[in-house]
């Protein structure tokens, strides 16, 4: 939601290559890097096989494990602000031949601690020649990450190579070492790379030019030795010894340094000691993993969406600590690093089931006291202090907050005139001739129209703030939400069930209409990459399943139970490890066929993607399966979830499909693709679903709708 494709490894360290004969190096006379301002270099690919932060507020550091190897993204001072594009390393031999580890080596990213965010990575070169180990975590008490690196196998030496991106711009890093430290600035921003033992040697670059990397693949030997680089795409390089311990501290030019240091005389086993205790506290605050889940999964979704929040804007909730596809070119970083209110209504109600109900509370006032605008509408997305981004308008953001609060049982005044801003926004709504429930976008974001999942969530809204008006001494106002929200009840089938669609010669419900006729051949363009001008009684998607999840129809509706089977026929996707589904129809929002990155627009078929399978409409399924009494139904699909994740116990966004053309990587169909992992939604979606199941019911479902509509 690269430059390079993604998924390909570079080239240059694929193989350990004889060095072309060259003239004798030394190293540059000049204390200053040439090339300024360098090479620039999209994001990681956004499949992640860890994240982590400390469980404290004092430690405004996030790190992500890049499942390639090494370190990708870090984020300070904010989770929705990169200051660091990737941390690796480099082995070189003695005969002149360098490699990036990740590239020469098969890489395995292990759980140190099923109760805390702590990840390992072993590095172990094909050939078996060298192994490299290193452990990642973070200073709970100061925004440091420290890394606790050894490398096994005579005759090698060890680099690493650090790509700052401070102030969330990979352009403008200026560096320099000052003494034992590689220090990079970028305006206010700066960090500092320290280790122990010291560094060998160092290094100050811009890449593709002056940088480390360049330098070592050449020859295998650091021969270059720039004391400082002008900003641009910094890259900073230095040797280490066999073992040592890195420590990345933040802050500003004068901080930076001092922060690093302190955490490294402190040491990585206790730094990493402190920093699991932390989150066991946390997960000792929590509800236990029900029965039905994998523990070590559960509780690392708890953790996940904990890791998810914002250290200085509290209840600010990110998407997710990645950047895929084309996302990745954006600078300064792009939109899963945003708020957005539907995402942290699905945050919040999967705090709610693990047991956090503080965090949700905290994810409810910053939607009603930071994002919300005085309209009583909420952004499309916003930066973690609430300034919004994207220019969109999704009418499920509006209401969905709306059931939060009535979740969690908030009916005191302030959070009712948050409620009545909302509330009384979705009556009032009207564009372009529409009016509500018709939406200018769904929850899939590119179209607008009557959408089943939305006006469930609009009626679902309505209802709760009826309840929460009568609580507050309002019967004219809950009155007006309930006589709203039965008409819309009444006439959700007639906006958006066809009667004379492809698919079923029995009525079936669309993702939406255009013109809220169903029945009508109405077309429109996909969006996402997909195709133009497609009949709108073609365009099928699971989210219907809102309409029984939030209780506004029952689940053995016959509509809702008959375009189960449509959606199973064309959206399902089944793979060895589970039968899953298409978000919708055509959907074209995921990589290529051939499994290389979505890119805006479609000029030529060679840029048609496809959207692959999302593990979230599992829990979704779940959450049916549960409301029609199949409860045995929906373990099955709490299952599937659970062999869908990727290293780490990291959920994914989208799981790969069965569509691959002949000659195409071999991705294998119900793993990780390269979308956004973790997804803080799909953790969300798990943790509801084991809560569920445990609970024998929907917990989620509002009962003040459901007692209205479906009992």
């Amino acid at each position: 939601m690269m430059v390079a494709q993604l998924g390909h490894s570079l080239a240059a360290g694929l193989l350990l290559l004889p060095a072309a004969p060259a003239p004798a190096r030394t190293t540059p006379a000049g204390p200053d890097a040439p090339g300024a301002p360098g090479v620039d270099e999209q994001y990681l690919p956004a499949d992640k096989s860890g994240f982590g932060t400390s469980a404290t507020t004092a430690s405004p550091v996030w790190f992500t494990v890049q499942k390639q190897g090494g370190l990708g993204e870090i984020f300070y001072p904010t989770v929705g602000s990169p200051a660091v594009r990737t941390l690796d390393f480099v082995v070189a031999d003695h005969k002149g031949h360098a490699v990036q580890a990740k590239d020469a080596a098969t890489v395995r990213t292990q759980l140190t601690d099923e109760r805390s965010l702590s990840f390992r990575q072993t590095f172990t070169e094909r050939s078996g020649r060298w192994r490299l180990t290193a452990s990642y975590a973070s200073d709970p008490a100061r925004p440091t990450v420290l890394v606790d690196v050894s490398l096994s196998g005579a005759g090698y030496d060890l680099f690493t190579v650090y790509d700052p991106a401070l102030a969330n711009t990979r352009r403008g890093d200026s560096g320099r070492t000052e003494g034992t430290a590689l220090v990079a600035t970028d305006g206010t921003t700066a960090s500092a790379l320290v280790a122990s033992p010291a560094f060998a040697a160092t290094s100050n670059g811009l890449r593709g030019v002056s940088d480390g990397w360049t330098d070592l693949r050449a020859d295998g030997r650091m021969d270059w030795h720039y004391r400082s680089a002008a900003a641009g795409n910094l890259v900073q390089t230095a040797k280490l010894h066999r073992h040592t311990t890195l420590a990345l501290g933040f802050g500003t030019a004068q901080s930076a340094p001092a922060t690093a240091r302190a955490s490294l005389r402190r040491g990585f086993r206790p730094v990493a000691r402190d920093y699991a205790a932390g989150w066991h506290r946390y997960l000792g605050g929590l509800k236990r993993a029900p029965a039905a889940a994998d523990r070590r999964l559960y509780q690392v979704s708890a953790m996940v969406l904990a890791a998810s929040e914002d250290k200085t804007h509290r209840g600010a909730y990110v998407a997710a600590p990645a950047a895929p596809w084309a996302f990745g070119r954006d600078d300064p970083s792009g939109p899963y690093h945003l708020v957005w209110s539907r995402d942290l209504y699905q945050i919040g109600t999967g705090l709610i089931a693990a047991g956090d109900v503080a965090g949700a509370n905290r994810a409810l006032d910053f939607l009603f006291g930071v994002q919300q605008k005085p309209d009583g509408s909420f952004p499309q997305n916003s930066q973690v202090d609430g300034t919004p981004v994207w220019g969109g308008l999704q009418l499920d953001e509006v209401a969905l907050p709306i059931v939060l609060a009535y979740q969690l049982k908030r009916t005191d005044a302030g959070t009712w005139s948050r409620v009545r801003r909302a509330a009384d926004f979705l009556l009032g709504f009207s564009q372009d001739g529409n009016a509500a429930p018709w939406t200018p976008q769904e929850r899939w974001e590119n179209q607008s129209g009557y959408s089943p999942a939305t006006i469930a969530a609009e009626i679902a809204g309505l209802v709760c703030a009826a309840s929460i008006a009568r609580a507050n001494g309002d019967p004219a106002s809950a009155a007006r939400y309930l006589a709203t929200a039965d008409d819309w009840q009444a006439r959700v089938k007639a906006w958006t069930v066809t009667s004379t669609g492809p698919y079923s010669d029995r009525p079936y419900f669309l993702r939406l209409t255009k013109d809220g006729n169903p029945d009508a051949g109405t077309t429109y363009p996909i969006g996402d990459s997909g195709p133009s001008n497609v009949d709108q009684r073609r365009v099928v998607d699971p989210s219907f399943l809102d309409l029984v999840r939030l209780g506004v129809l029952p689940a053995a509706d016959p509509a809702i139970v008959n375009t189960l089977r449509v959606v199973d026929e064309q959206l399902g996707v089944p793979t060895a490890r589970g039968f899953f589904w298409h978000r919708a129809s055509f959907d074209g929002y995921g990589e290529k066929l051939d499994g290389t990155a979505w890119d805006y627009g479609l000029p030529d078929d060679s840029r048609i993607t496809r959207g692959r399978a999302w593990p979230l409409l599992n829990g979704e399924r779940g959450e049916y399966n549960l409301a029609r009494g199949a409860k045995s139904a929906a373990h099955t699909q709490l299952s599937t979830m659970t062999r869908s994740a990727g290293p780490g116990s990291m959920l994914p966004e989208q799981v790969w499909d069965n569509q691959s053309p002949a000659g195409a990587p071999p991705f294998v169909p119900g793993t990780p693709t390269f979308s956004a992992t973790p997804l803080a939604w799909t953790h969300a979606q798990y943790l509801r679903l084991a809560r569920d199941l445990e609970a024998g019911r929907v917990l989620e479902q509002p009962a003040v709708v459901a007692a209205r509509y479906t009992r």
